[in-house]
């Protein structure tokens, strides 16, 4: 750790300062924000306080600014301590020990100084990449992002930046520095610091060399210990000893070695050494491989091939195998016959290698003039005709001559031998065009084309001569009728350039005395366009995945066409049903395609390509090229529809077949298989993957949940898999598998107090039920299936409602229990379901003896059954009303209004009265008074709880 003062105040640290003032949480000279209105008043007042103090406080500033100086490897995992500014500021007491250390934790530490300490970077930039601060314990880790020295270092290259609070400056090669700039808050124990973090470099880079393959060449006539520089050395990001330390070969071949030499900015080159004689021609090159090494521990190794070429020089010269040929020429030789070559050879290259031939100055020139020597290829040819009076012996000296070289000598012995007869004589007379003894030919020309005419004779005509051909080919020499000695020579069967270009033939005559003469006829073929271009494959079958890029390579056409030069130069076109987004290089064959490819939409394409020669006409030929785009699991699994509705009937069976949930996937192969599962309420449903086949595992009642929503998921299979996911709604449909529950009454022993002044028409009593299916299923009807008591038909229930009302007004015989067996009926399909309860009303002034009724209602009523089914509408039922006067009707009802008010003061008289005389009884009896749609007290005595059975 260093520390050290600013130099002064920098426009950062004052702005720093600034906003350090007016942070909330800090306490600035015990300055406190009270809640009341007050402090807001005074806030310009502070406000022009701080204005006029902050140059002070940039002043003291100075004196606190502070830097450190920090070092770790590169490649750290993430939670490494790397320094506390704390302790190092000095601001908290230095820990001398692990159990001391821990004994004063940071939060004891900060208790001890009011405010607590606060770290934070000036500005976040790229700190939260490389470092993580503890803004209260000031301690500096790194952080998830690892340190790579030669990353780093690379992005940061150029210093610190201006303004952030972290940056990367790399002074020099060797160093590598992480720069940050923190704030110690609050202003009692504020600092600037300027934390430098040296990243030291580990050996986690081996050297490599920038080519794969080089190239050192070298003269063949180098001396020992010759130093060639090989020109692309190894390189390593590492630095220091990490870096490249040596080099060496695989194989050294005992001629070379290396060496390696370093200059003054630290650099190493390799040197190859020759160790040996070099020699081109016993060996033209070496190869190795070079091996560059750091000197890290362990070292990394970074290799190439090098080729070492040997180059020539001139230090060979021409040589012949043989001193002296001898050559034998008759005297009749014609003008023009090659007589001799001679061949010498340099074992140099190029321009080293090259010989002239020539006579010696020894040949006389009478020689020279017989015989002619060519001075590229060393033929002599019998240049002039030989006379009587030529010697018979000639002795030519030749020599061979190389750059820079002695000459090396042949000699070349030529006997003539001189004839006494005159052997026959052959005169052609060409038809076909002939230039300097070749005729030409075209290959297209048809059978029997005349080529020329012989014509034999005997120079002395004293003997008979004979001629024939010799040689192979499609020619003939025939008699030439009615011509003596006259011959035609003719071709045979049609010729083929490409089969064979060039014939040599020769017409021979001999005479009785066996002499010969030998004419030599060179026919040359010329190439005509016959020939069309032949693709090596008819059918061209390539694949390519889908979603190439643009320009994709496909393949390279190659078609061969048998004619010779520009009739042979073949030119690549695509057919007319090729798709615009193929491309094919007319010149090269490459074909290419433009675009992205589908297989979704398209999967295989087929078209013609055409390969077109330059002859006049041009000819051409025609392959199919047939494309197959390969599939990449490029779309996702999809539903036929974003939500699946389905309606169950409830009570359904357990993996009984819902719906089936259809999903496709536009991939093929294993990248369209699709599974599928249930993402939610896995434990009530399951689906079948194969068949998308979604079913229940248990049976659904609508009464405990009516509708269930669960998502389901595809996947396929490609690598990496896609899904998607679709809502599925089940809804329940209801069966009738509940029958009516009766609420009211609550039990068959349950019985009712009806006085006899009851008006007819008025509301009793009722029966109240519910269903807990739906719709029709629950729609209640209630009607009276079985009665008993003295007159129980004078009691009326409404089906729909289930009210019963009094239809007839009650006489003194009606006095007594009535019991009434009400069926509670629902409309269900296919059919309905009802339950039963007793409705018992008791018909007297008061119930004067409790247990006389308590025994009638536990006797079995001998109740016959009415099988009448009620019926109800489900429209509001309206009472027929008779037409009658205003007049009467309301007469009768003021009459009844005034017997009801009397009726009822008589009855509370005598019941007041009944209370007098027996106070005991109401402790044992209790009267429940309930509210009909009517306005008639009810009394009801509840016993026990009802029977309910169904039928």
């Amino acid at each position: 750790m260093r520390g050290g003062g600013n130099a002064r105040c920098s426009p950062a640290l004052a702005v720093s300062w600034r906003l350090a003032t007016w942070h909330p949480r800090l306490d600035m000279g015990r300055l406190s924000r009270p809640r009341s209105s007050t402090s807001h008043r005074n806030l310009p007042h502070l406000l022009l306080f701080f204005l006029f103090v902050g140059p002070f406080n940039c002043l003291a500033s100075y004196s606190r600014a502070t830097e450190l100086l920090y070092s770790l490897n590169e490649g750290l995992p993430a939670g490494v301590l790397i320094g506390s500014l704390a302790e190092d500021l000095r601001l908290v007491p230095r820990a001398s020990g692990r159990q001391d250390q821990e004994s004063q934790s940071p939060e004891r530490t900060r208790a001890e100084r009011n405010p607590p300490l606060s770290f934070s970077l000036a500005s976040r930039g790229l700190s939260g990449q490389y470092v993580t601060l503890d803004n209260r314990s000031g301690e500096l880790h790194t952080s998830d992002q690892e340190i790579d020295r030669e990353a780093l270092c690379l992005e940061g290259g150029g210093g610190a930046a201006g303004g952030s609070s972290i940056s990367i400056s790399s002074p020099s090669a060797d160093s590598c520095l992480l720069l940050l700039d923190v704030l110690v808050l609050p202003q009692e124990y504020f600092r600037f610091v300027k934390v430098k973090i040296a990243i030291r470099d580990i050996n986690d880079n081996a050297p490599q060399f920038p080519v794969s393959q080089i190239s050192v060449w070298v003269p063949e006539n180098a001396p020992v210990n010759t130093r060639l520089a090989i020109e692309h050395p190894a390189m390593d990001p590492d630095v220091g000893t990490n870096g490249v330390q040596t080099y060496r070969l695989l194989d050294y071949h005992r001629m070379f070695t290396l060496d390696v030499e370093e200059n003054e900015n630290g650099e190493r080159t390799p040197y190859l050494i020759v160790m040996g004689l070099l020699d081109r021609e016993t060996q033209d090159q070496y190869v190795s491989i070079i091996i560059a090494e750091d000197g890290g521990s362990p070292p990394l190794l970074g290799s190439a091939t090098l080729t070492i070429g040997i180059s020539d020089i001139n230090d060979n010269c021409p040589l012949f195998a043989d001193s002296q040929i001898n050559v034998t020429v008759y005297g009749n030789a014609t003008v023009g016959t090659p007589i001799a070559a001679v061949q010498a050879v340099d074992k140099d290259l190029g321009t080293n290698a090259q010989i002239t031939y020539s006579y010696s100055q020894k040949v006389p020139q009478a020689s020279k003039d017989l015989f002619h020597l060519d001075e590229t290829t060393g033929v002599i040819k019998l240049f002039s005709k030989i006379g009587g009076s030529v010697l018979q012996t000639h002795k030519l000296t030749i020599l061979a001559n190389g750059p820079g070289c002695i000459p090396a000598v042949i000699t070349a012995l030529v006997t003539i031998i001189k004839v006494i007869f005159r052997p026959p004589e052959i005169v052609p007379r060409y038809i076909a065009n002939e230039v300097d003894g070749v005729v030409y030919l075209k290959e297209l020309e048809p059978v029997n084309t005349p080529i020329a005419f012989f014509t034999i004779r005997d120079p002395e005509g004293k003997y008979k001569v004979n001629c024939y051909l010799d040689g192979e080919g499609p020619f003939r020499l025939s008699p030439y009728k009615p011509y003596n000695n006259e011959y035609l020579l003719e071709t045979t069967k049609p010729m083929d350039y490409e089969l064979q270009q060039f014939y040599e033939i020769a017409v021979v005559a001999w005479n009785s005395e066996g002499f010969h003469v030998k004419k030599i006829v060179k026919v040359q073929l010329l190439d005509d366009n016959d020939n069309a271009p032949i693709f090596s494959q008819p059918l061209i079958e390539l694949t390519i995945e889908e979603n190439n890029t643009p320009n994709a390579f496909l393949t390279k056409l190659h078609a061969t066409d048998a004619d010779s030069g520009e009739r042979g130069q073949v030119s690549y076109f695509l057919g007319p049903d090729a798709p615009s987004y193929f491309s094919l290089d007319s010149a090269t064959g490459i074909l290419t395609v433009s675009t992205q490819l589908d297989r979704e939409e398209k999967e295989k394409y087929r078209y013609t390509v055409k390969a077109v020669d330059s002859g006049k006409p041009p000819r051409e030929s025609v392959a199919t090229v047939m494309l197959t785009v390969l599939d990449k699991n490029d779309n996702s699994p999809r539903f036929i529809n974003k939500d699946f509705s389905f309606f169950v009937p409830e009570n359904f069976p357990g993996y009984g077949e819902i719906g089936i949930i259809s999903v496709t996937d536009a991939d093929a192969g294993r990248n369209g298989w699709v599974a599928l599962s249930v993402v939610n309420q896995s434990d009530i449903f399951v689906i079948d993957t194969g068949k998308g086949m979604l079913r229940a595992k248990v049976s659904l009642d609508r009464e405990q949940q009516s509708s269930y929503t669960l998502w389901v998921e595809a996947v396929d299979g490609g690598e990496p898999p896609l899904s998607s996911t679709a809502k599925i709604t089940i809804l329940l449909l209801d069966i009738n598998d509940n029958p009516p529950l009766v609420l009211f009454p609550q039990s068959n022993m349950s019985y009712l107090l009806v006085l006899p002044s009851t008006l007819p028409g008025s509301p009793v009593t009722e029966v109240y039920a519910v269903d807990k299916d739906t719709g029709m299923n629950a729609v209640i009807a209630y009607s009276i299936i079985g009665r008993r008591g003295p007159r129980p038909e004078s009691f009326r229930i409404d089906p729909k409602t289930g009210n019963i009302t009094l239809e007839e007004a009650l006489l003194q015989t009606d006095y007594g229990l009535h019991r009434l067996l009400v069926k509670v009926s629902d409309h269900g399909y296919p059919e309905p379901l009802h339950s039963t309860v007793m409705v018992n009303l008791f018909v007297n002034d008061t119930v004067s003896n409790e247990s006389y009724i308590e025994s009638l209602l536990r006797k079995e009523p001998e109740i016959n059954i009415e099988e009448k089914e009620p019926q109800i509408s489900i429209e509001p039922t309206h009472r027929k009303v008779e037409s009658v006067s205003c007049m009467p009707t309301l007469v009768a009802l003021s009459v009844i209004s005034l017997g009801s008010i009397t009726l009822v003061t008589g009855m509370g008289i005598y019941i007041c009265l009944r209370k007098g005389k027996k106070p005991h009884r109401e402790e044992e009896n209790f009267e429940v008074q309930i509210p009909l749609k009517g306005k008639i007290d009810l009394h009801m005595r509840e016993r026990k709880p009802m029977d309910i059975s169904n039928i």
